[in-house]
Order: C-alpha cells, then structure tokens, then sequence
C-alpha cells in the first residue's frame, strides 16, 4: 500500500472558509481543497502547513490548533493516479489564521486560484473530502480529533 502524508490550513473567518481551486496535472479536472499539501522528508507537518499556505495562496500565516488528524484508505481501483496497491491518506489538520499578503494563483503549480467562500456555500462545490473534514473538526472539536469519515460521491472527490 502507497501512503501520503499530508498537512491542510482550515481558515475560517466572518462565516467564510478559505479554498483553493486545485487544477490536476492529469487532465481529469478540477476542484476545491483546503491549502495544504504533502510533508516532505524531514519536515515538520507544522511547518509544512505554513509553507503550503505561502505557497498556494500568497498569504503568510500561523497556526492556531492542531485540530485532528483524518486517515483514509484510497481503493486501487477509483485510484486518481493509476496504482496497482490501494493508496493511504494521512491528513493533518491545522486552525490556521492569515496575518499577511495577498491571495495569489499559486506560481507553477496546481493552485489556480484561492477564494474566501461562505460556509454555506461549500456543499454546491465539487470539493476534496477533506474540505468537510476540516470544516467539521472546526465546528466541532472532537476530543479525539478525529471525526467520521466523508464517503466520496456526488460533489465531493477523494
């Protein structure tokens, strides 16, 4: 099994949630996420965030909270990128808040665009899972940390 260690900013203010529009590299589309990415070797997920945050949207940042970590097992067969294995995400997640900058297209990347959205306009959204899970471990602050799975379908992506 191939496995992914990521780390996602959830910001939220005045009833609005920062999301950038991902444009895959593969030609398969299109679709919003939370600033984030993977960790690299060595790196501290803590700092990762804040790095992915700067690098996706042009805005500094510092985190707040840890707010949990979401673990989610990707079928071989509905696979984004063609694997023979299933696919392992690890996402942690982060209350993040913006202390400077502008918001900017990501500069060769896959980040197109990051926007301020109304909460409540997150469900018209074709979206990552990950977008509910860091909106709902904001609302919510399990304990744990950890909160039911979001099942793809529909207008959410894995």
């Amino acid at each position: 099994m191939s496995r992914r260690v990521a780390a996602y900013a959830v910001c939220v203010e005045g009833g609005r949630v920062l999301l950038a529009r991902y444009v895959s590299p593969y030609g398969d589309g299109t679709w919003w996420t939370l600033p984030g990415g993977g960790v690299e070797p060595g790196e501290d997920p803590f700092d990762t965030v804040t790095r992915e945050v700067a690098e996706e949207t042009g805005y500094e940042s510092v985190v707040e909270q840890l707010l949990g970590v979401d673990s989610r097992i990707v079928p071989a067969a509905v696979r984004r990128r063609p694997g023979p294995e299933d696919h392992q995400n690890i996402g942690i997640f982060y209350a993040v808040r913006i202390t400077a900058g502008t918001t900017r297209p990501e500069p060769n990347g896959e980040t197109a665009e990051s926007v301020w959205t109304p909460l409540t306009d997150v469900p018209t959204l074709r979206r990552a899972a990950l977008v509910d899970v860091g909106i709902t471990l904001t609302h919510s602050h399990p304990p744990t940390g950890h909160v039911p799975p979001v099942h793809p379908g529909g207008l959410i992506e894995h």
